[in-house]
């Protein structure tokens, strides 16, 4: 009997997505290895990675000037990896629940958080509006789907500084102007596929100048392919 699972996550998974991804486990397009045995350098993995980003693409309708760029740790780690590479005088968050909080705490232990509204006072039962954004700010956090308390955002914001949203409850459940947005990141498991892996989707100006600033400031060296986070800096003594 087919079930539903009607849970904010795992999401469930076509039959065919399902039954592909076990004949690679077996042997990966007749090579021989499990696609858990192959490196991810290896040749023919390349198009696996450069095939998920191309579709990303065209199910998002992501123009030019941006990456796509899969990676681990979770959505929640990306609450500290923001402003690890983005945050330079201050940041901008609106606190809509659990999730955004936890982001604010990452965030002030690299510099200056302003909390530009928040609904804690309603128990997170609306999303503020009406809220004015610091001109200065380095960008402004948004979480556009809070599961635990059942509020979204239906559209897409304008905001005056760089914007950055977790999607991680909604994406690729409505159409999103990616164009608004310097970064959006969430973890698959929800909408778009098995746990395990976080999807950025970043402007390249804005992945180049968080690269620029931590070439800048520290002697340590950077990995920046699509297989890894954000520019994050790694003593040369632990490079893989």
């Amino acid at each position: 009997m087919k079930k539903h699972n009607f849970n904010a996550g795992p999401s469930i998974l076509p039959a065919e997505v399902i039954k592909q991804t076990a004949d690679a486990i077996i042997d990966f397009q007749g090579e021989g290895l499990s696609i858990l045995e192959i490196s991810h350098r290896a040749k023919y993995f390349q198009p696996v990675l450069d095939e998920a980003e191309a579709l990303m693409k065209e199910l998002l309708g992501i123009p030019e000037g941006y990456r796509v760029i899969f990676l681990g740790g979770g959505a929640s780690m990306q609450f500290c990896m923001v402003p690890f590479n983005c945050l330079e005088k201050k940041a901008a968050y609106l606190n809509t629940g659990v999730w955004s909080k936890k982001a604010i705490k990452e965030a002030k232990a690299f510099g200056e958080v302003v909390e530009v509204a928040t609904s804690a006072a309603d128990n997170f039962t609306h999303i503020p509006v009406d809220f004015e954004v610091p001109q200065d700010a380095d960008y402004l956090h948004i979480t556009t789907n809070n599961t635990i308390y059942g509020t979204e955002m239906h559209e897409d914001i304008d905001s005056p500084v760089t914007l950055v949203a977790d999607m991680s409850s909604d994406i690729m459940s409505r159409p999103v102007d990616v164009t608004k947005y310097g970064m959006i990141y969430g973890g698959a498991q929800k909408n778009v596929g098995p746990a395990g892996v976080t999807f950025v989707i970043v402007r390249k100006d804005l992945h180049s100048k968080a690269t620029a600033n931590i070439n800048k400031n520290s002697a340590d060296t950077t990995r920046t392919d699509n297989t890894y986070s954000l520019p994050v800096k790694i003593k040369a003594h632990h490079i893989f």
